[in-house]
């Protein structure tokens, strides 16, 4: 188990650009082997090298665990069967409704899913279906975006450090995993956005501070390698 850190396109906002399960960690074809290789050897997963309609901002519009995976209407046959061709069993739902970002709007691992309180009941029974998880609606600090401001694993979630105690109930109850408080790049509460991780490993925007990384290390149940 360990921490890596990384950028992408010159960004520590790594979360924006990928997207990591139990199962698989997709980044958009531009990063390089080198970096691929070092997300393989921490995450403990095969990567897939796709986009998501066509766009980079892989972990801001798709959202994953290990059963399954939702996309905006716009994703192509040829991402879905790179996908596919890494985890041959997903489930894979096409949204198709004017939203797109919803690696932004939906907090998921392989226990439960919380999502934007905006989205439909019919939006919602197609992510539990997909997901193979219960969905509840939530907020985080107040705000919907629930997937930017949190990452959450089979192990524990580190999320805003504004969150409200309801809200913590509510994701403790659903994600079924211990929920602790923490920031990314050097403050920023936006967790998900510069956080990726599984139950073996996680990686962080390359100006993530060591006070995070043990925050990091101790919610999500992973050591920073020495």
């Amino acid at each position: 188990m360990a921490i890596d850190l990384v950028g992408f396109f010159g960004s520590a906002s790594i979360g924006v650009y990928s997207l990591a399960t139990e199962r698989m960690v997709i980044v958009p074809p531009q990063i390089s082997k080198a970096k691929m290789a070092r997300l393989e050897e921490c995450l403990g997963v095969d990567v897939v090298k796709t986009r998501i309609g066509e766009s980079v901002l892989v972990g801001a519009l798709a959202s994953a665990n290990s059963y399954g995976i939702v996309l905006p209407s716009y994703a192509t046959e040829e991402e879905i069967n790179a996908i596919k061709s890494a985890v041959p069993d997903i489930n894979v739902m096409i949204m198709e409704t004017k939203r797109t970002a919803y690696g932004n709007m939906i907090l998921a691992n392989d226990k439960g899913a919380i999502a934007d309180p905006r989205l439909r009941e019919e939006d919602l029974a197609n992510v539990s279906n997909t997901l193979g998880v219960d969905v509840v609606l939530g907020e985080i600090a107040g705000l919907p975006y629930l997937g930017s401001l949190a990452t959450a694993t089979n192990k524990g979630v580190l999320v805003h450090p504004l969150l409200k105690e309801e809200e913590q109930r509510r994701l403790k109850e659903t994600l079924k995993v211990p929920v602790e408080l923490g920031t990314v790049n050097c403050g920023t509460p936006y967790v998900g956005m510069g956080l990726i991780a599984n139950s073996r490993g996680a990686v962080a925007g390359f100006v993530t501070t060591g006070p995070e990384l043990f925050i990091i290390g101790q919610s999500l149940d992973v050591v920073k390698d020495k």
